[in-house]
């Protein structure tokens, strides 16, 4: 039986949204916390022709990041994703017209995927006039969490911020978090991409309880330290779970993150990695501190950072982006 609404109106003319990058893990927190940060792709469509019986047209241009290498057709991730929430709710696609202005470099560790999929949702809803109504932000989230299999980067994607997200049978959440003011990142991206799939067929079955129990304790301790205490950063990002086990995929970010460690620096792989990001803060050095060296330490400058970044590797400072998706 067909349930499509054939009285949809769609918006004319073209539609812009834009959609932040994201980290994932922030050390510990594998596969839960996400943090959006403030360097976006923006996304562009526009309704050529409605359905009407025949295959849907799709006119697909790609500039920035991942141009010549993605494709320019329906299997583009991102007319995948306006796909399925044109059928969430209830709509037949429409023939398309999408302009991806794109950032956010690809296969980094910093949510591009996530980016994809949760701008060509937003956009497709963007597109139906009463959009929102058939598809609100929960929904968005749920939807975008299917697609890309789990809920740490779509989760900030959507909603901004820092966000502690998860599943309970077969169901998704997420749930914001405080993030302290001052606090931000340097991301340092190295030329060559890591698949998220390598890296994670690095890590093995199972591991010791006794990592699982002190990792634990970590991801406890990095909500609080991000909401209040970022001095407290560089101990509540050690991680027992992943980035050791995948240092083999990704060797000179593996040696830039226990290099900064060995620093007082709260550095981390990014998601699956291979950028690095490490947290800038900029606390009263004698507020909740042993000492005001040990503030320093943990503390350490953007601008400091920045000039550590690897020959060949780009490196941003960026501002927690408390926006997720948006239209523009």
């Amino acid at each position: 039986m067909d349930r499509t609404d054939p009285g949809a109106a769609f918006v004319q003319g073209p539609v812009s949204v834009s959609v932040p990058a994201t980290s994932a893990n922030l050390g510990p927190g594998y596969d839960t916390l996400g943090l959006a940060l403030a360097l976006r792709d923006v996304l562009t469509g526009e309704v050529i022709a409605p359905a009407d019986g025949t295959p849907a047209r799709v006119e697909v241009e790609v500039v920035g990041e991942g141009a010549g290498d993605v494709p320019l057709d329906e299997s583009h991730l991102v007319v995948r994703a306006m796909r399925c929430a044109f059928e969430q709710m209830g709509l037949a696609q429409p023939s398309l017209r999408l302009r991806c202005e794109n950032v956010l470099p690809h296969s980094r560790g910093l949510g591009s995927s996530s980016a994809a999929i949760v701008g060509g949702l937003a956009l497709a809803r963007a597109l139906v006039a009463d959009g929102a109504q058939r598809l609100d932000d929960t929904d968005l989230f749920t939807l975008a969490a299917r697609l890309e299999g789990h809920p740490d980067n779509v989760a900030p994607a959507v909603f901004g911020g820092f966000t502690v997200s998860g599943s309970e049978g077969g169901t998704f959440f997420a749930v914001p978090s405080p993030v302290a003011a001052g606090v931000s990142a340097v991301v340092f991206v190295p030329d060559e991409p890591v698949s998220t799939e390598v890296a994670r067929s690095l890590l093995p079955a199972t591991v010791p309880h006794a990592d699982a129990a002190a990792n634990a304790a970590r991801v406890a301790l990095l909500v609080l330290a991000l909401a209040q205490r970022p001095e407290l950063l560089p101990a509540a990002t050690r991680d027992y779970l992943h980035q050791d086990y995948r240092a083999s995929a990704m060797p000179r970010s593996a040696e830039l993150v226990r290099s900064l460690r060995a620093d007082g620096v709260a550095a981390v792989i990014s998601g699956a990695g291979p950028t690095v990001l490490a947290f800038v803060g900029d606390a009263d050095p004698d507020d909740h501190v042993e000492s005001p060296a040990d503030a320093r330490r943990a503390l350490t400058s953007a601008e400091a950072l920045l000039a550590r970044c690897p020959e060949g590797w780009r490196a941003h400072h960026l501002a927690v982006d408390p926006r997720g998706v948006v239209v523009r």
